[in-house]
């Protein structure tokens, strides 16, 4: 954890980014194509996350969305186009100064040592170390472990932890490193309803606060209750982008997904649902 520290305290010139008006682009990805080995994976997908909104990204198993979440935080390389992060390409930022800007959660949260849940998360300080903000560690840790109900157990081992445990520990990480665009990969996979419906809570609290949130669903309630934006991946392109309430239509998602459903406005909220077709 020290060495972690140490490693980010050292690029002492590092540019701090600054608090961005609503609307303003964190993350754009211009004709983005990324190739797997031999295959297409995304093919000349645009997409702009802005601050102030959650986008949900979502489709069948092997659209593309975490291809394309990886590439947004610029993990993975792009084969063609362009990524820019808080509105400059991604190259350009050096790596301390790309933790301060986006934050990402994996699908899966592994740690090969039994650190302590409080330990873990604090990790996500780890970019802040040596700036003017490193005296918001504490308020910063306990906030995010707090806010993903993990607090009671922060002396146990994270090894311990059940899937859904780590799981939220995980996002705790993620929302003490306090960067303003969040990048999460199924973040609701292994979780409960209660806690479901919490993780995508603070997805929206975190857009509300100024953040721009972009998360790969499979739940497309969710996404539609939560959600500013969907993006609906297909054969790595994108097949349909906007409000939930016009992109969730019974004949796209029966194509997307090769299942017929049926969209319907809840009765009291209006938000749209989504329900398999299933024969009697």
């Amino acid at each position: 954890m020290k060495a972690l520290r140490r490693l980010f305290a050292a690029g002492t010139d590092r540019e701090l980014p600054v608090p961005a008006a609503p609307g303003t682009p964190l993350a754009e990805a211009a004709a983005l194509s990324v190739r797997l080995g031999r295959r297409q994976v995304l093919d000349a997908v645009d997409l702009t996350a802005r601050a102030g909104e959650v986008v949900a990204l979502v489709g069948p198993n092997g659209a593309g969305k975490s291809t394309l979440l990886a590439a947004l935080a610029a993990d993975l390389p792009a084969g063609g186009g362009e990524i820019r992060i808080d509105g400059r390409p991604a190259g350009s930022w050096s790596p301390p100064e790309l933790a301060l800007r986006r934050a990402v959660l994996p699908q899966s949260a592994t740690l090969s040592f039994p650190f302590p849940v409080e330990d873990v998360v604090r990790m996500g300080r780890a970019p802040w170390a040596g700036t003017a903000k490193e005296d918001e560690d504490d308020a910063a840790v306990s906030a995010a472990m707090e806010a993903t109900e993990v607090t009671r157990f922060a002396a146990r081992p994270f090894s311990a932890l059940s899937g859904g445990e780590r799981a939220r520990v995980a996002l705790a990480r993620v929302l003490a490193q306090r960067a303003p665009l969040l990048l999460l990969d199924e973040p609701t996979a292994a979780l409960d309803l209660r806690h479901q419906e919490l993780v995508l809570r603070i997805c929206r609290e975190r857009a509300s606060a100024g953040d721009a949130v972009v998360v790969v669903l499979h739940d497309l309630g969710l996404a539609a209750a939560y959600a500013d934006r969907a993006v609906v991946l297909r054969d790595g392109r994108i097949a349909a982008a906007g409000p939930p309430a016009e992109v969730f239509t019974g004949t796209l998602l029966g194509e997307v997904y090769r299942q017929p459903v049926e969209v319907f406005p809840h009765p009291r909220t209006g938000v749209p649902l989504v329900v398999p077709e299933r024969k009697p």
